[in-house]
């Protein structure tokens, strides 16, 4: 196989992409999208996003201090890709998108009801390392939509239709290829 060399650059892809919703400390909310996240750490959990200083919502978090991770769905495509082209400045973007604010419970901020889960985070640090400055965060709740509940009690993300970001195309996620382990399971 042949191989190109690029210059450096950021190539891990697919991406989450997720809603991020803030409240400033005037009560001012927004909605930012993001497909810098991730987990951190398991113990105590722990989560990111990157975020450019000059987005409306970076000094709304900066000063809040928190935020709340929205999954998104095939649903929530328009709403996801609109809140990631508009400012915050010049729209109301749960209005624009008809999306239900709901209060979170650990934090002073809106979580998006559509969305089927909401990770609510407080910020630890953060970490100004270029392009983006990082907000490192620790998670202090979680909510799952109750309709992605097997009959056993066990949450089925995929039921919602998840997408991913990758070169400026969002993508359903598709078949399931296997689970954890299962290269070294018994047949």
């Amino acid at each position: 196989m042949a191989k190109q060399k690029w210059k450096p650059g950021n190539m891990v892809y697919p991406l989450p992409a997720v809603m991020v919703s803030v409240r400033d400390c005037a009560g001012n909310d927004n909605i930012i999208t993001v497909a810098w996240t991730g987990t951190v750490c398991t113990n105590p959990p722990m989560a990111y996003i990157s975020v450019r200083p000059e987005r409306h919502s970076y000094e709304m978090i900066k000063e809040s201090g928190s935020f709340v991770i929205n999954l998104t769905t095939r649903d929530l495509a328009w709403a996801t890709d609109y809140c990631g082209v508009t400012s915050g400045r010049d729209v109301d973007k749960f209005a624009k998108c008809n999306l239900t604010k709901i209060e979170a419970t650990e934090i002073d901020a809106p979580m998006i009801a559509e969305s089927p889960v909401n990770i609510e985070c407080k910020v630890r640090e953060i970490k100004e390392l270029g392009s983006h400055h990082m907000f490192l965060a620790d998670v202090v709740a979680v909510h799952a939509e109750e309709a992605y509940m097997d009959e056993k009690g066990k949450f089925m993300l995929e039921k919602s239709e998840p997408i991913a970001y990758s070169h400026g195309v969002y993508y359903s996620l598709g078949e399931k290829l296997g689970t954890f382990g299962y290269s070294i399971k018994k047949k």
